[in-house]
């Protein structure tokens, strides 16, 4: 299964579903799930209240929006999200995706609630023909399988 589901510790209510906005779109779009403020030259992770249920070898990327840098001075401190299918429901936070967003701008950028900052693309990956079994198992929530 594929899909999209609201983290169980936040106001449900509150969360936007991911969707398309056009039929031809490849980007699912992720929206704030509260306002935030970031501080010029500061990294603060964006929650959208939102997990993703994965098929096996499948990932979840997530890309900053087109817009996100011209018109908020803002851009994703990693690039690109890798979100993992052992991310969903870990330990650790439930598998909420939050979007980590720097401000280069020399004052506060507020990101406000519903804005929709990211997009994420599903996409099937391969393994090499000499791949290792891994038996190691996610450890904790954002940024644990450093």
């Amino acid at each position: 299964m594929r899909q999209f589901e609201k983290v169980s510790y936040m106001n449900a209510e509150d969360i936007v579903i991911p969707q398309r906005q056009t039929l031809d779109s490849a980007g699912y779009d992720l929206s704030a799930y509260e306002r935030v403020v970031i501080e010029p030259k500061t990294i603060q992770l964006v929650p959208t209240g939102l997990k993703v249920q994965l098929e096996k070898d499948e990932v979840l990327l997530v890309y900053p929006r087109s817009s996100l840098g011209i018109k908020k001075g803002l851009m994703m401190s990693n690039g690109v999200g890798v979100i993992d299918r052992d991310y969903y429901n870990n330990e650790n936070n439930e598998g909420h995706i939050m979007v980590p967003l720097y401000n280069f701008k020399d004052e506060p950028v507020v990101v406000e609630k519903f804005e929709r900052i990211a997009q994420g693309l599903f996409q099937t990956f391969l393994k090499t023909s000499n791949d290792h079994p891994v038996s190691q198992t996610r450890q904790g929530g954002f940024g644990s399988s450093s």
